[in-house]
């Protein structure tokens, strides 16, 4: 595939996600403003996603008027986590990630992921969002404080990452498991190749 891939994200569990299936993406984190109105959590990370790759795209082709020829595709991408209709974010503090892990266990919670695809050389978006369900194992509080003492939480939005030690704690999922680590792999994997990219 000679398609040129840029992720507009730090994330490195997004640029891993993407090399499982065959992609390497080049590392452009966005610059855009994650600050935001109100709104449902899908729409949320929708917006949020077009947001990060438009200024990537932008910067990169757009605003300086040099196009492509060849295809390049901008991935831009938000996850969040609801529970009880708030979003949880990144903890702020011990205390955050506390109150956001004592909200989830032992019961089953929403997590959301945005993605927008740029495609350079015809200047076209596309948008989506993905959900998965994850039902949590009732946790203790010493449970609780043991997970925070490892610092994994504090990065991840929701207090945890599915993918490391939380993994003891996870009764189920429903949905894509991708998605919960950060980027519904095998939906972006599918826009590319509904246009012969992948």
């Amino acid at each position: 595939m000679n398609t040129q891939i840029i992720l507009a994200s730090a994330s490195p569990r997004r640029r891993e996600l993407l090399k499982q299936v065959g992609l390497c993406p080049e590392i452009v984190p966005s610059r855009a403003d994650e600050a935001i109105e109100p709104m449902s959590p899908e729409e949320m990370v929708k917006a949020l996603s077009y947001r990060k790759a438009k200024e990537v795209a932008e910067r990169l082709f757009l605003r300086e008027g040099t196009g492509t020829a060849e295809e390049v595709v901008v991935i831009g991408a938000d996850t969040v986590v609801a529970a009880d209709g708030e979003i949880l974010g990144k903890p702020k503090s011990h205390a955050d990630a506390v109150r956001m892990l004592e909200l989830i266990q032992g019961r089953t919670h929403h997590v959301y992921t945005g993605v927008t695809l740029f495609f350079a050389a015809a200047e076209e978006t596309v948008t989506f969002a993905e959900q998965t369900e994850v039902e949590v194992y009732p946790m203790t509080a010493a449970q609780i404080d043991r997970y925070i003492a490892t610092g994994e939480p504090m990065d991840k939005a929701g207090a945890y990452g599915i993918q490391g030690r939380f993994a003891a704690y996870v009764k189920g999922i429903r949905g894509d498991y991708n998605n919960v680590v950060g980027l519904p792999a095998a939906r972006v994997c599918r826009e590319l190749s509904a246009r012969g990219l992948f």
